[in-house]
């Protein structure tokens, strides 16, 4: 059961377990505390003027997006060899229906963005990077799951992302793969600095595809830790984390919490495609559902969303 407090989501997990996940409120035009004495209607905000464009006759009751949480155009991705495609800019047609503001209800919702790994190689600190630009170097198991909720402006849309950090520990496993369902974002987390961690990332991936459909979700490999190798024991350690996300079909990225390289470029490259494609599924629903304009998405295009459905990574047979 989840209950809302002032600043703060409470998720009851099984039997006595709290799980306790916080949502950082990002811009001035907040809702106020609700007052104590049991459940009080939830006051609507007036609309702010720098909130992103929304649909005629809808109001916005979310805070506004930070201005440094508009994405613009496409990031670009951070190895070719291993990219989920290698376009520099945002499909044609999701390009169109933002600009023509028939997106659907991708503004409205919530993506799902699952982050997994074994225990310590970086999980937590990887999200405090880019939600609090934080590091903690007094380390702190995660337990059962915690979440960050974090707004971007894409192509002048609103898109929000929910970014779940599993714990890492093989006793809080159970509780843990209870949340992955309803992912559209598979991250996977090694450190470049242990074999045995990339080696895991397979058994990780199997895992979270037990609760979701792999053609419906996008993979990310990723390696943390980049400040602590040397320039060849990372050159050495690109290469196999590169095998293995291609098996994955997996778009590969290397980071460090630590210094921050990397991390701002791999959480936006996550939300535009992830946002990249919504957008596309919503207009394939809405052609099937001849509700306003039809929109026909060609397949002349070769990338991972127009191909066929994905079939079950080698690694997870």
């Amino acid at each position: 059961m989840i209950t809302r407090g002032h600043g703060e989501i409470r998720i009851w997990g099984h039997g006595d377990s709290r799980i306790w996940g916080h949502r950082r409120s990002a811009a001035p035009c907040s809702v106020p505390p609700r007052p104590l004495g049991g459940p009080q209607p939830i006051p609507v905000p007036a609309p702010c003027p720098s909130s992103p464009r929304w649909p005629q006759g809808t109001m916005n009751v979310l805070a506004p997006v930070r201005r440094d949480r508009v994405i613009a155009d496409l990031p670009q991705c951070f190895r070719k060899e291993a990219a989920l495609h290698a376009r520099n800019a945002f499909h044609p047609s999701v390009a169109s229906a933002c600009q023509e503001q028939r997106t659907g209800t991708v503004g409205f919702k919530i993506s799902k963005i699952i982050v997994v790994g074994d225990l310590s190689v970086g999980k937590t600190c990887l999200i405090n990077r880019f939600c609090k630009d934080t590091f903690d170097k007094n380390y702190k198991a995660t337990i059962g799951v915690d979440f960050e909720m974090e707004r971007f402006e894409v192509l002048g849309v609103p898109f929000s992302l929910q970014l779940w950090d599993t714990a890492g520990q093989e006793r809080f496993k159970c509780i843990a793969s209870t949340y992955y369902r309803g992912a559209q974002a598979i991250v996977i987390v090694f450190d470049v600095n242990d074999v045995a961690s990339l080696e895991h990332t397979r058994q990780w991936l199997a895992d979270a595809l037990k609760e979701n459909d792999p053609a419906n979700v996008i993979l990310f490999l990723v390696g943390s830790k980049k400040d602590l190798s040397t320039p060849a024991q990372y050159s050495l350690m690109e290469k196999d984390a590169l095998k293995v996300a291609q098996e994955m079909q997996a778009e590969f990225w290397a980071v460090s919490s630590l210094t921050g390289e990397n991390v701002r470029d791999f959480f936006f490259r996550v939300a535009a495609l992830t946002f990249e494609s919504s957008v596309l599924a919503e207009l394939e629903r809405g052609s099937a559902r001849r509700i306003g304009d039809t929109v026909h998405i060609t397949s002349n295009q070769s990338d991972l969303y127009q191909s066929a459905p994905r079939k079950k990574p080698k690694c997870c047979q």
